[in-house]
């Protein structure tokens, strides 16, 4: 095939690239490095742990590069003499200095309908806000944040059940989808870039560790929408009596007579947590410094002291 020769270095970090990175290899793209972010302490015991990014490169045999700061480490990328550089949520800025160097450019798969939610969050983000539809965008790399020319964009919808971790997975697939179709037209020169509606560009900043509490005085569908925002990573809890309950599977249920930011117990299956117009029903939670379980083995246990507290 006409691409087998051109040298590609991947940069990602998470299993969304991880994903577009297998899928790459697995179509006989040459992938001659994968770039992803050092190792990281992880859990309370602060395991040092690579990427999924790494972790994928190392079983495939990809040389991978883990470094601190791109920026002062780029003689390292450009040794390997990329064609094209694609980047897939890899976590820094990338200098000019390799923007500038692959004859077919960098390119980089976000995810989101650009100019929307530019930045660390979009997928996130779209959530919480209570969007739609999202999508991917192959853009070139620019030196600011995902401004680049738009290559080819697709959109997909946000089911009422998705959550943070579904819509990673459903983006991740359309991501791959989308260069396996669009790499052939880059290599032979079909490419036809649009410039961003500079008036349409919004922002997904990294999320905060604030966001991961829950308030319940909002309207249902916005409490609904900002805790599946946040399934499974990194988590939204709320605070009772000074101690963390993490939520794991919830859903709504719109409803006039509540009473807002009210722990109202077990009901059927689920805990009973009023909103403005409505309650959330959680199935799965996790008390602080203990296991995940159902509602009914929660209640039955510490659960049932709480009915009636006021949350936030």
């Amino acid at each position: 095939m006409e691409f087998e020769d051109k040298k590609i270095v991947f940069m990602g970090t998470p299993q969304f690239a991880a994903h577009i990175l297998e899928g790459l290899f697995k179509a006989n793209y040459t992938i001659v490095a994968a770039v992803t972010q050092p190792d990281k302490e992880v859990g309370r015991k602060k395991i040092l742990t690579p990427s999924k990014v790494k972790e994928k490169a190392l079983e495939l045999s990809i040389p991978v590069l883990t470094p601190v700061k791109i920026k002062d480490e780029y003689e390292q990328v450009l040794s390997y003499e990329p064609d094209l550089i694609i980047t897939a949520a890899y976590g820094q800025f990338i200098p000019s200095v390799i923007l500038d160097y692959p004859k077919y450019k960098c390119i980089n798969a976000h995810g989101s309908l650009l100019p929307k939610y530019r930045g660390g969050a979009p997928i996130q983000r779209a959530i919480i806000n209570g969007e739609k539809e999202t999508g991917i965008t192959i853009q070139y790399m620019a030196k600011k944040m995902d401004q680049g020319e738009i290559l080819y964009q697709r959109s997909i919808p946000i089911d009422i059940e998705d959550t943070n971790s579904t819509m990673f997975e459903k983006l991740s697939d359309l991501a791959l989808d989308m260069l396996l179709q669009f790499l052939p037209k880059l290599f032979s020169g079909d490419v036809h870039p649009v410039m961003q509606d500079e008036n349409e560009a919004t922002y997904a900043w990294n999320l905060e560790k604030e966001i991961e509490e829950i308030g319940f005085s909002r309207p249902v569908r916005n409490v609904y929408d900002h805790i599946r925002g946040l399934l499974d990573a990194p988590g939204a809890y709320f605070l009772c009596k000074g101690k963390k309950y993490k939520m794991e599977k919830v859903f709504f249920e719109e409803y006039a007579d509540t009473d807002p930011c009210v722990f109202q117990g077990l009901e059927k299956d689920y805990l009973r947590i009023d909103c403005e117009d409505g309650f959330i029903k959680v199935y799965q939670i996790k008390p602080e410094g203990k296991n995940s379980m159902d509602a009914k083995a929660f209640y039955n246990g510490a659960g049932r002291s709480l009915k009636g507290e006021k949350l936030g």
